[in-house]
């Protein structure tokens, strides 16, 4: 299981970890940063380890639960 770690503040609202990896992230309706929905990922999870390749802004992280 790994621990899913998302920086809003750092975010630049690009919506790929919504787009990659829709049950684990969205974005606020207002000013499109990452919203966390799930707190953890099985560890072969494929999706949630490419939304956070593929973030621009490095607002995401995977660390061990």
């Amino acid at each position: 299981m790994k621990r899913i770690i998302a920086d809003a503040e750092q975010c630049m609202s690009s919506g790929m970890c919504a787009l990659t990896a829709p049950d684990h992230f969205d974005q606020d309706d207002e000013d499109g940063r990452v919203v966390l929905l799930a707190e953890e990922a099985e560890d072969g999870d494929g999706d949630v380890a490419d939304a956070v390749r593929l973030c621009p802004a490095a607002a995401l992280r995977l660390e061990p639960a």
